[in-house]
């Protein structure tokens, strides 16, 4: 019986490694502030066809929400909150984004190059 105990525990490792999940490389992430009602950086570049991970961070002094329906994405942030969301890879172009608690001046386009 001592002698299945290895083999045993070698055949439990290898099934482990075999069907634990994947781990693919981190996602590239980009930072985007809200403050005061404005987004900052209003433009942000982004690699086109290559998922990403958004990062959002509002300073408030109020919430604040990114909504694009051109990217179907949409997070409310009260003040001081970060959150994240991931994209899918984009095709090239220009996505526009904006905050519902302040549309005249929370405008912002994602480029994806």
């Amino acid at each position: 019986m001592t002698r299945l105990r290895p083999s045993i525990l070698a055949a439990a490792l290898l099934a482990a490694v075999l069907l634990a999940p994947a781990h693919s490389e981190e996602l590239p992430s980009y930072q985007l502030t809200i403050k005061a009602g404005r987004f900052h950086p209003e433009v942000l570049e982004v690699p086109a066809n290559t998922k990403f991970r958004l990062l959002i961070r509002n300073e408030g002094p109020g919430p604040e929400e990114f909504e694009s329906a051109e990217l179907r994405k949409e997070k409310v942030l009260a003040p001081g909150v970060q959150s994240f969301l991931i994209f899918q890879p984009l095709k090239p172009g220009s996505y526009k984004f904006f905050g519902e608690f302040h549309p005249e001046t929370a405008q912002g386009r994602l480029v994806a190059k």
